[in-house]
């Protein structure tokens, strides 16, 4: 029977235009798993997140009160006929993470919170200094410990009523006269009550009441014991003994360690916030770490001499001039220490490094200098490279010498906390013996193995009972999702996107919400395919509490187990926007329309290569041992397409990332980075440059398109430079590019549209009136190249591009290689920030591929199948091979099956994620990694591998033939 169709079980949409949707009209099925596929730019995310999303989103901004909303901003409406029966929505895309430095993995899924609380309130705090348990004192103890003084021994007796407070504290010590009491220590001096007592409101003081004079000695207990519990009383269980002529002793009546006399504040949960002046370490704020000058990077070649130009950083540049003063400076320290600028760097002994990196610890040099002022001699003590540089750093006003500098910075712990971000009186706190950063620098697997032996006392059951089991049931979630290698420490700014999205889907589940459209972007993505079926049984965990799922995905396994396929096509950009199958797996197989479709069923297939490529020669990393690199030497083949494969947090992205790409980078690239901890690498001088193709966008303004990136902007002002109207009216290149004055439009500066803030309102953009959005003034526009003017080309898709400029060589060459990697559909002139990360990925390809190759460039690429349709990937693997063959080295951080079966040679990374991987375990051939037992890449390679040899064998039977030969 069927299902009836009202607004209760469907979201209705009807005519959707957003982007280049065409007025589609949709059912989708509420409460189910739902998969939103098709091309890359066929227009899926404008269905899911800019109309499903952006509607559900406003509609609930609508129903909050004017006030609220004034707040809040007003949401545009998308451009969408109606929806009915949609849920509010929740979108879990990948561009939400947040980059602050403070965000952790702890603090977004809010463990942390939890875990502040429970060190608060069952945590054994124990002394900083001495490591020695410490427990609340009573009045009998502190009395026990005074009495415990040498006889004869003076003492005073204070109460410190005021700690760093502004303020006059008038009425305070007008009430203490009044008390009986007669001498008052303020900021460390001595006054009578019967004096007056003037204080700067604005300035943070210290004050303590004197209560009791006393010398020590037998039967004054009674006395000292009355004193005691007055001094506590006025100042809320807390008392100083101020010793005559030594250190004082403090107590308290809450936390004070009795052998070393140091007293810790209260435990609440800010103490063990790094975003809380309470709690974080106050050297470093918080943040862990400090940004410091790297004699690496200011130095990177120590086996030039400093006349060779050895010192690379700002303001130093110059020291091998004569004429300059640093070089003066360096004179008179070779005169003092005896050293000449002509030794290379790294032979002078360790004094005179010392003297140039540290300075002369105050040492005075005496610097000869002939300006253009005038000479003369000046007594210098030179601070050294560093603290020169620091002192340049902090003094420039220029925002842009500041960021050149930073390039010269390396990130190192912070030295008062090692790291931990807390004070140490936080760090001081245990339970279970492990203080917070120890428990949060756990990988999950190993915090949730802590948890279940964790043992408590039965008090402390009591109190923290609840909040081990909110832990307990997040830490699961988080197991539940693939994410056990993570550390709760670890910083969100460093996730995958997928990772981020899986956090914050656990997160999620932990809140337990019902009745809400969660809308999801590839969650798919930086997951072994071991790893899915987690994945899938979180997203069907959510469904079945009776929430509606809407997944923008394209891997497979996700399609097959979802209960309804929404395929948008059947191209991409102005090709797409269409609805072009609906239904579960099998009924979009069965669709001859549907692309996806086909490549699910198997009508059309990435093909495996007949013969793997051999290696020209091999590049060897020595003695890895970045993050969880186990000291491993892996040796990646020259020449070829190497895959490098492993469940997710196995070391892969330390491995090539951090160690290699950043060493090859520094070397060839003279790029300025510190590569990761390793021994060595062999087989440099086989290369002459790397580029690393990563996802990031190709422009961050509107200015930055596809055109302005590959440089065909350049050729195509030329060749409308070089026409008859643009000659007749004497017009340059200059002429036709939109960022300078001349041939563009004044009125938006070459913008196009215009931004009209509206109170109250979102800002609205309008089309220019003048130019009419076209970017150029009217002059220019009259400049035509086969009939169309320079708006126009820009205009243009790259299809169109490439039979319009059919015959300019140039230009028709970088046309050609952006129509291979399959971006035919987006114009020239579209603008940077709406191209996805696939999208800007492939352009950046195709720019390296329209550029005459010396076939000795290495290529590294960090899961270049984000975001691409099967279609897509099958191009991405065209390219790559054409990459190798052109003799350049293809590497490549994958978990796509399709992109690792096409490979010439695999290097699998694990075993396991965090701790239990970081070790080699099959290298080799696909053919060889599969027949490895030990490799879960291997395993599921395996399997394809047999397929496609069963494939070409039913392809090879008479039986085949003759079907096909009858058919035909």
């Amino acid at each position: 029977m069927e299902k009836k169709m009202d607004a209760r079980q469907y979201i209705r949409i009807r005519g959707a235009n957003e982007n280049n949707l065409k007025n589609i009209d949709v059912d989708i099925p509420r409460n189910e798993l739902v998969v939103l596929t098709g091309l890359s730019g066929s227009g899926k995310s404008s269905l899911a997140f800019d109309t499903i999303y952006a509607e559900g989103q406003r509609r609930y901004m609508e129903s909050l009160s004017s006030y609220a909303r004034q707040f809040l901003g007003q949401m545009e409406k998308p451009d969408v006929e109606s929806i009915e029966g949609l849920s509010p929505a929740i979108s879990i895309d990948q561009k939400s993470t947040n980059h602050n430095p403070r965000s952790t993995v702890g603090t977004v899924t809010e463990i942390y919170d939890y875990f502040r609380l429970l060190y608060a309130r069952v945590g054994i705090p124990h002394c900083p200094k001495c490591g020695r348990e410490i427990a609340k004192q009573t009045v009998d103890q502190m009395v026990d410990q005074i009495m415990a003084l040498p006889e004869r021994t003076k003492i005073q007796l204070l109460a410190p009523v005021v700690r760093g407070r502004k303020g006059t504290h008038t009425k305070l010590l007008d009430r203490a006269k009044k008390s009986g009491y007669v001498r008052v220590r303020v900021d460390g001096n001595l006054y009578e009550l019967s004096e007056e007592i003037t204080l700067d409101k604005n300035i943070k003081h210290n004050i303590e009441i004197i209560v009791d004079r006393l010398v020590v000695k037998p039967g004054i207990e009674k006395r000292l014991t009355d004193s005691v519990e007055n001094v506590l009383h006025l100042a809320e269980g807390l008392l100083i003994v101020d010793v005559i002529g030594e250190e004082s002793m403090n107590f308290s009546q809450s936390f004070s360690c009795p052998d070393c006399g140091i007293s810790i504040e209260e435990i609440e949960p800010r103490s063990f916030s790094f975003n809380n002046p309470f709690g974080a370490c106050p050297e470093c704020f918080g943040l862990g770490y400090k940004m410091e000058f790297s004699e690496e990077l200011m130095i990177p070649d120590p086996s030039l001499s400093i006349n060779e130009g050895a010192i690379t950083v700002p303001g130093w540049q110059s020291c091998a001039d004569k004429t300059s003063f640093t070089n003066a400076i360096l004179q008179a320290l070779c005169r003092e220490y005896d050293f000449d600028l002509d030794t290379p760097f790294q032979d002078y002994p360790k004094k005179v490094h010392d003297v140039l990196i540290y300075g002369t610890n105050g040492k005075e040099v005496k610097v000869y200098y002939k300006g253009q002022r005038g000479e003369g001699v000046y007594d210098v003590a030179f601070d050294g490279l560093i603290k020169n540089v620091e002192r340049r750093y902090r003094e420039t006003g220029s925002e842009t010498m500041k960021a050149e500098y930073e390039t010269f910075m390396n990130i190192t712990p912070c030295s008062a906390c090692g790291g931990q971000r807390l004070k140490a009186s936080a760090l001081a706190v245990t339970v279970g013996e492990k203080n917070i950063s120890e428990v949060t620098a756990l990988s999950i697997e190993k915090l949730q193995k802590f948890l279940q032996e964790l043992h408590l006392t039965e008090t402390q059951q009591m109190i923290g009972g609840q909040i081990l089991k909110e832990i307990r049931a997040r830490i699961q979630f988080l197991m539940d999702v693939g994410l056990d290698y993570l550390t709760l420490a670890r910083a969100t700014g460093t996730l995958s996107g997928g990772e981020a999205q899986r956090i914050r889907l656990a997160t999620q589940i932990g809140s337990g919400l019902v009745g809400v459209a969660y809308i999801l972007d590839e969650p798919s993505i930086g997951l072994h395919q071991r790893d899915n079926d987690k994945l899938l049984a979180t997203l069907k965990h959510l469904r079945d509490l009776g929430n509606s799922l809407i997944v923008v995905e394209h891997d497979e396994d996700t399609m097959l187990a979802a209960d309804y396929i929404v395929d948008i096509g059947p191209g991409a950009g102005e090709h797409g926007g269409q609805v072009v199958a609906t239904g579960n797996a099998q009924e979009i197989m069965k669709n001859p329309a549907s692309i996806t479709g086909a490549y699910l069923s198997g009508k059309i297939k990435i093909p495996v290569p007949t013969e793997r490529k051999e290696p020209k020669g091999w590049l060897k990393v020595i003695g890895a041992e970045e993050n969880n690199l186990k000291k491993i030497n892996v040796s990646f083949p020259v020449g070829v397409l190497t895959c490098v494969t492993g469940v997710s947090g196995s070391g892969k992205s330390s491995l090539v990332n951090e160690i290699l790409y950043k060493k090859l980078a520094r070397e060839l690239n003279r790029a300025r980075t510190i590569p990761g901890k390793h021994k060595k690498i062999e087989g440099l001088e086989q290369f002459d440059k790397v580029i690393n193709i990563d996802q990031s966008p190709i422009g961050r303004t509107p200015r930055s398109n596809p055109a302005t990136y590959t440089g065909v902007f350049d050729l195509i002002r030329d060749l409308f430079a070089s026409t008859p109207d643009a000659k007749a009216r004497g017009y340059k290149k200059g002429r036709f590019s939109f960022n300078v004055k001349g041939g563009r439009c004044e009125a938006c500066a070459g913008d196009g549209i215009l931004k009209i803030e509206m109170h109250f309102l979102p800002d609205v953009y309008v089309p220019c009136e003048v130019c009419g959005g076209k970017r150029y003034n009217r002059e220019t526009l009259e400049v035509k190249y086969k009939g169309k003017s320079i708006y126009d080309v820009l205009n243009m898709t790259v299809e169109e591009a490439v039979e319009f400029f059919a015959h300019v060589p140039s230009i028709r060459r970088k046309m050609e290689t952006l129509n291979d990697v399959g971006l035919s559909y987006i114009r020239l002139g579209q603008p940077s920030t709406e191209l996805s990360g696939g999208e800007a990925q492939r352009i950046k390809l195709a720019s390296e591929l329209s550029k005459r190759s010396t076939g000795r460039t290495v290529y590294i690429l960090d899961e270049p199948t984000t975001g691409l349709h099967f279609a897509d990937v099958h191009k991405l693997t065209e390219i790559l091979r054409r990459l190798t063959e052109e003799g350049n080295t293809v590497i490549v951080i994958e978990h796509n099956l399709d992109v690792i079966k096409t490979a010439d040679y695999i290097i699998d990374i694990g075993p396991e994620g965090g701790d239990r991987g970081g070790t080699v375990v099959a290298y080799g051939t696909p053919e060889e990694v599969a027949k490895n037992s030990r490799s879960y890449t291997g395993k599921y390679l395996d399997a394809i591998l047999k397929k496609n040899k069963d494939e070409i064998k039913r392809k090879k039977s008479p039986k085949y033939m003759q079907k096909m030969t009858t058919n035909f």
